[in-house]
This record gives structure tokens, sequence and C-alpha cells, in this order.
């Protein structure tokens, strides 16, 4: 099954120099949470891409349909596409994004990494557990995840609803890349909102303590999770450019 693109979570590509940016979003949302920094790369010369992940941007049931291979497998799609044509790729992940970049730069020549309070690191087995009685008792959802803003007036076009097997999928992915998170060597730059209410704070610890490559951290002291639309956007997104322009364009 698949629907209609929802408007304004359509995926973005922007031709530009030799150097390329991948810009991912995260799990049950669409690149419109991402399309303003994909934007505001694109103006600053670098070619950037933003996949649309399978299954997100139309319907809930169509994202059933989907699950961590099929989301990683898009995101390498993506990256080696961007890499044929440019002479070297950053890669920008939000939240599952993130975690995915992670994914990405575990198996390819990254040339560096922007995460955005990014997910590495499994739930605690107990609400692995808590997740598996839900799906045996027959629950296919439970409530949405998305548009934790602090910004008034502004919200995530997310879904309105988190498919539970999508979620186990995810969290036993999401395994397999902490578990590597000392293979990545790529310079990496991560935002962390101080305040989250969808990912938790070690996982941008764990990061830190465990990744080979060097990486500088900086705390959003006025963004909740979604923070590439919230109050520190132009933060983020002056951030994400200076890095890229740092490491991979110099």
């Amino acid at each position: 099954m698949t629907t209609a693109i929802l408007p304004g979570c359509e995926p973005f590509e922007a031709a530009g120099g030799d150097v390329g940016v991948l810009v991912l979003h995260g799990f049950t949302g669409n690149p419109s949470s991402m399309r303003p920094l994909a934007e505001f790369l694109a103006t600053d010369g670098f070619t950037v891409s933003l996949p649309r992940l399978p299954g997100h941007g139309t319907s809930v049931e169509d994202m059933m349909t989907t699950s961590w291979s099929d989301w990683t497998g898009a995101a390498l799609d993506a990256y080696d596409d961007l890499a044929g044509r440019t002479r070297r790729v950053a890669v920008v992940g939000l939240s599952m994004g993130g975690g995915l970049s992670a994914f990405v730069a575990q198996r390819r020549d990254v040339g560096a990494l922007v995460l955005i309070n990014p997910l590495v690191k499994p739930p605690a087995p107990e609400m692995i557990d808590g997740l598996n009685q839900l799906i045996d008792a027959g629950l296919s959802t439970i409530d949405a995840i998305g548009s934790d803003v602090k910004r008034e007036g502004v919200s995530e076009i997310a879904y309105d609803a988190t498919p539970l097997q999508c979620a186990k999928s995810l969290f036993e992915g999401i395994g397999g890349v902490y578990e590597l998170l000392d293979a990545i060597v790529a310079p990496s730059l991560l935002l962390s909102s101080r305040e989250d209410h969808v990912v938790s704070a070690d996982n941008g610890d764990d990061l830190v303590a465990r990744v080979r490559g060097p990486i500088e951290r900086v705390w959003l002291e006025n963004s909740y999770h979604v923070a590439t639309i919230d109050h520190d956007q132009p933060v983020v997104q002056s951030l994400t450019r200076d890095f890229i322009r740092q490491t991979v364009a110099s």
C-alpha cells in the first residue's frame, strides 16, 4: 500500500558544488522538519539530498509495511548516489536520522557527521518488554511522539500515532548501531537540546565516550527535540554549515 505524499513532506534535492550533504529526518516524521536546514545548506553552495524515508510522510498504514532495513537501505542508497556526484559527503541527521547517519558512517567513508538529538542507543530492556506486551495484546499503535517543539505556534508535521512493530524494528536496529559506535571515525558535531522529551541525553553521552573520531558537543538551550524548527533553528543552521565548511569543504 502506498498513499499520496502529504503536502510539505516531499523530498528535497539541490545541485551545488563538489561537497554533498545528505540530510536525514526522524522516525514518524518526514523531510519537512529538515527542509529549512537543507535549503539553508543549499544556499551556501552545497549539493544537498534530503530523501523521504520509506513509509514516512504518507500514512501510518503505509509506514506499517516498512522496517529498519528499508530505512537504512534508503539512507545508504541516497549516500551512494550523492557520493557518485560529489567529491566528499557530510551526513546530517535528526533523531532516528541521527542513528541512520551513524549507521552510514559505520559503513561508508563519510566526510563529517552532524547529529541533532540523535537516537543511537536502544531503550532499557523493561521498555522493550512493555512494547512486546502491547504487541502481544493486539495493539498496533500507541500515542504519537512527534512535534516536541518549544517554540509557540510551530508544530512538526508528523504521524498522529506510533506503529509498534516499526518501533520494535527501530530499537532492534539501533542496538546494532550502538554496538559499533567505536567504528565511527569521521569528525562529528553533536547538537543536544538541554530539554528533550523524546531522546534521552545519555544517547549523546555515549556517543562522546565511544566514537573514535573527533567529536564536539554543543548544547541547545532553547529548543526541545525537533531543534531544526525550534527557537535554536538559526544556531543549528549556522553551526552545521560552519562545521561542514571546516571539515569537508576546506
